[in-house]
């Protein structure tokens, strides 16, 4: 004879519960949330920017319709509206070296490297680097950084680039009776003497060319003792294709 049945019988629930489903895809998203951050801060430049214009009616990005790889033409562009692909890529790499070399300076703020309209710029703050209101190069402080700097300039990433050093300086005006009639002289000579240690070290003089700006183009304002702190300085650029 059959066992008689139960009246109810609790049913048993199956699967995760309800709120691990939620946990679940909160987490994930927050994977690819740091998986995109990733992404997006190793990305090459130039390749977005060919990605980016594969894409119709993205602003002033004009494209095509595909994304697979062939002539620029098939990207909706030319050779004369997108910079060269691989030209990007060494000015990216030679940051990337240039960040991992001084880091240290960086640090300290004794080195910038940032990169602009002209190229890849390697600003050396002249309190750093020269003797007190001098042109004169401080070596012992200054000659492992520039050692450095010469053997980035003639690394493969740079191989076929032009250099340029910019001397810049605050807006105090320099003693008329010294050395310097002015600011644009003391821009000047400190461009040329970071020339002279650079070429000493190994970089190759013919690639580079050397201006003065005196206080024409300062980083922060020169009413500030930190402002114009920031404003002394000479600025190494790996230029790019459009500032030979």
């Amino acid at each position: 004879m059959a066992p008689p049945l139960k009246k109810k019988e609790r049913r048993k629930s199956e699967g995760a519960a309800d709120w691990l489903l939620t946990y679940g895809d909160m987490t994930t998203l927050l994977l690819t949330f740091f998986v995109l951050l990733f992404t997006t801060a190793e990305i090459d430049g130039e390749e977005l920017r060919i990605i980016l214009a594969a894409f119709p009616g993205l602003g002033s990005q004009q494209g095509g319709v595909t994304l697979d790889e062939g002539r620029l033409a098939e990207l909706g562009s030319t050779l004369m509206s997108l910079p060269s692909r691989t030209a990007g890529r060494s000015l990216d790499e030679a940051r990337r070296q240039a960040i991992s070399i001084f880091e240290p300076e960086i640090r300290s703020n004794r080195v910038r490297v940032t990169r602009d309209e002209r190229g890849l710029v390697i600003s050396l703050a002249a309190d750093a680097f020269f003797r007190t209101a001098s042109a004169e190069v401080d070596i012992e402080r200054s000659r492992t950084v520039l050692e450095n700097l010469a053997d980035l300039l003639r690394s493969d990433a740079v191989a076929d680039r032009h250099f340029r050093i910019e001397g810049h300086t605050d807006s105090i005006p320099t003693d008329p009776a010294g050395q310097w009639p002015d600011n644009w002289h003391l821009g000047a000579d400190r461009a040329l003497n970071v020339l002279s240690l650079l070429v000493e070290y190994g970089a190759d003089e013919e690639r580079f060319q050397v201006m003065s700006l005196g206080e024409q183009q300062p980083l922060f304002s020169n009413e500030t003792p930190e402002g114009r702190a920031y404003n002394r300085r000479v600025d190494v650029i790996i230029l790019s294709d459009g500032n030979l």
